[in-house]
């Protein structure tokens, strides 16, 4: 048996946009339902993400520790952030987001898996990219900002998040389901059977 997602879009009777954010916002869709009843549905409306789960040769995956206020916690997490640039090849923005928030390039880029973070409550799809191969950037720092300013950057080892996500103790979405992805393509096909960078994603087109 084949398992897959498949694209699916139900008929909307009405909608309205509540609100309005800087980098997202509340969409109100009134859904028809299979039995023909209208059912209300509040999300997220987000522009989708990318993060870089960077594994160097001592087996160490690049991490950053900071505070996130929704949740109310540092997090441990892998360099990410949006994709701000509508039609932005995902590839380009991951490249980015570990040079700005690691100092590091990447010379080896795979497509470890892609995501959708919260589906019953927003729309945001996130690719996890793998990165290998890695290097001291050149050039001057980024200047980072905000809770970016107190950020703790280091090198962990896979063996060490797994435990850390199967304990609990780490809770990240990308970190968590980036590193045991990367623990199961290794059991499986192999590292070097993971899809292109530029792999098509449904779930935000862009060209390459």
């Amino acid at each position: 048996m084949t398992i897959k997602d498949t694209a699916e879009e139900w008929e909307v009777r009405a909608t309205e946009t509540p609100f309005k954010g800087n980098k997202t916002s509340v969409r109100t869709d009134d859904v028809v339902m299979p039995g023909g009843s209208v059912a209300r549905r509040d999300y997220q409306v987000h522009p989708g993400s990318v993060a870089v789960l960077a594994l160097d040769d001592e087996d160490r995956v690049v991490v950053i520790r900071q505070y996130r206020h929704p949740v109310r916690h540092k997090l441990w997490e892998i360099p990410a952030g949006l994709l701000d640039i509508p039609g932005e090849n995902p590839l380009h923005a991951a490249q980015r987001e570990l040079y700005e928030e690691a100092h590091v390039k990447a010379e080896d880029w795979r497509v470890l898996t892609d995501v959708f973070t919260t589906p019953g409550g927003c729309d945001e799809a996130v690719r996890i990219f793998l990165a290998r191969n890695l290097s001291e950037a050149e050039g001057q720092r980024f200047e980072v900002e905000d809770e970016e300013a107190d950020m703790e950057l280091a090198r962990v080892s896979v063996d060490e998040l797994v435990r850390g996500a199967l304990a609990g103790d780490l809770h990240n979405n990308c970190l968590v389901v980036g590193v045991l992805s990367l623990v199961a393509a290794r059991h499986g096909d192999g590292l070097d059977a993971l899809r292109p960078a530029e792999a098509p994603w449904p779930a935000r087109p862009f060209e390459v």
